[in-house]
């Protein structure tokens, strides 16, 4: 089921930074107490080809997105001393060296199976051994959650394996959320920072209003 509308789950989950300090960290209170939104990615695996090639767009952006008062952090289900190896392997090896934002290591995947974001093709019992086997690599897609300051989901969408993100896209996102926030008018298709948005009146009847 879909989380836009709702809180984010409130988990606390390992995260590593770029110093390689291992801490807990829980997405709804990070927005909550920051008053910030929130931009979550999560990513299949560390040491991949797709995956630093997001990491590293949205380390790019990063600044804009601060811009926007919004944090942003990575996922994947590696442990912290995964994320700490591949922190400090240069770019040119596949690596995401200089990448600053904290990335969340949800070894026991409690948060990915509350999102519903696993591969997980089929699950099994062996009866023989009294096992619960799953079909599937057991690692997450391509999942992003934008959430807000008060820990309310507005936008999830998820991607498969081989599929990379548009970061532009979710500052586009955020800049029509914040304009909604704002100026209380909604965001008709393509809309971005400063053009116009539209007024629903009464009647249902949508006009469009500048957004200036």
């Amino acid at each position: 089921m879909t989380l836009v509308g709702k809180k984010f789950p409130s988990i606390s989950v390992d995260a590593m930074n770029e110093m390689g300090d291992t801490f807990k960290l829980n997405i709804l209170e990070e927005a909550q107490k920051n008053n910030k939104k929130v931009l979550l990615f999560w990513y299949p695996k560390d040491f991949t080809f797709v995956c630093p090639t997001e990491l590293h767009a949205f380390q790019a952006a990063l600044a804009d997105f601060e811009k926007r008062n919004t944090m942003v952090i990575g996922a994947s289900c590696d442990t912290p001393e995964v994320h700490f190896a591949w922190l400090n392997t240069a770019k040119d090896n596949g690596g995401i060296e200089g990448v600053t934002y904290p990335i969340l290591a949800d070894t026991n995947r409690n948060l990915a199976n509350r999102l519903g974001i696993l591969d997980i093709t089929n699950e099994r019992y062996d009866e023989e051994h009294g096992n619960v086997l799953v079909d599937g690599d057991n690692v997450t897609y391509r999942a992003t959650y934008l959430i807000d300051e008060e820990g309310t989901v507005f936008h999830e969408g998820i991607n498969h394996m081989p599929l990379g993100r548009n970061v532009n896209e979710f500052q586009r996102l955020i800049d029509a959320y914040t304009h909604v926030q704002e100026k209380g008018e909604v965001c008709p298709a393509n809309w971005e920072e400063g053009k116009d948005a539209m007024n629903a009146n009464r009647d249902g009847v949508a006009s469009y209003l500048s957004s200036n």
